[in-house]
């Protein structure tokens, strides 16, 4: 029944294929494209809606299988389809399904656009809805894995939006301000910055306290939302 309903995926994407849109990314972005046939991303997500109707009555064991077999495929559009139904599963997942998660993150992950669709849908409702699992993130700032360690932080601002995960944040913020990657630092600055929506002053306070050990990307993403004397405040240098 897999091979059935990747053919007709397949079928569908191949009818919506834009040959100079996968140009134009390629160009842009100066990447390689051969893992991406060239559907625009809204088109995509219509797609995935459509066909999800086809598979929504299977058990989350059968739908998690689904999705592993697109991600396994390695096709960029794929990869948006399995996301965008595991999140549309995500009132059925139980604490057993974290290791699939992980293991999607790990093994499925490796650009910055599917680790923030996957860390901000699927695995923060999962996080939210199974709280005692966001001890397991922590450590993931320390993987080699770059997309692991901007995970740890992305995958808070789900519960951040709603008022939870504030001193877990804060706690990956400090593990991840002697990352040397720019992108890590970038999603751990989004964090706080998406923290400061309902928490301004926690999180003023907390750059206060650390802005001389943040990296400047982490700062200036961070107080973005602030108001403009304590944004100042914030990027001033320390005297």
């Amino acid at each position: 029944m897999s091979e059935a309903v990747t053919k007709a995926l397949r079928a569908d994407l191949e009818g919506h294929i834009d040959l100079a849109y996968r140009s134009r990314i390629r160009d842009h972005f100066n990447m390689d494209v051969s893992t991406f046939l060239g559907v625009r991303i809204p088109i995509v997500r219509k797609i995935a809606a459509a066909h999800f109707h086809d598979v929504r009555g299977r058990s989350i064991e059968d739908i998690l299988d689904l999705c592993e077999d697109l991600l396994r495929a390695g096709m960029y559009e794929y990869k948006i389809i399995a996301f965008d139904w595991s999140y549309r599963c995500r009132r059925r997942l139980a604490p057993e399904h974290f290791g699939v998660l992980h293991r999607w993150l790990a093994q499925y992950v490796d650009d910055w656009t599917d680790c923030d669709d996957f860390c901000t849908h699927t695995l923060g409702a999962f996080l939210v809805d199974h709280p005692s699992f966001v001890e397991k993130v922590k450590p993931w700032t320390a993987s080699p894995n770059r997309w692991m360690r901007r995970a740890s932080a992305v995958c808070l601002i789900y519960g951040l939006r709603r008022g939870k995960h504030l001193e877990p944040a804060f706690e990956v913020a400090r593990a991840l301000f002697q990352d040397e990657d720019d992108l890590v630092h970038k999603g751990c600055g989004w964090m706080l910055k998406d923290a400061s929506k309902r928490y301004p002053d926690e999180v003023f306070d907390f750059v206060m306290a650390w802005r001389t050990s943040m990296p400047r990307t982490t700062l200036r993403t961070a107080v973005k939302l602030l108001d403009e004397d304590r944004k100042r405040k914030a990027l001033s240098t320390p005297a």
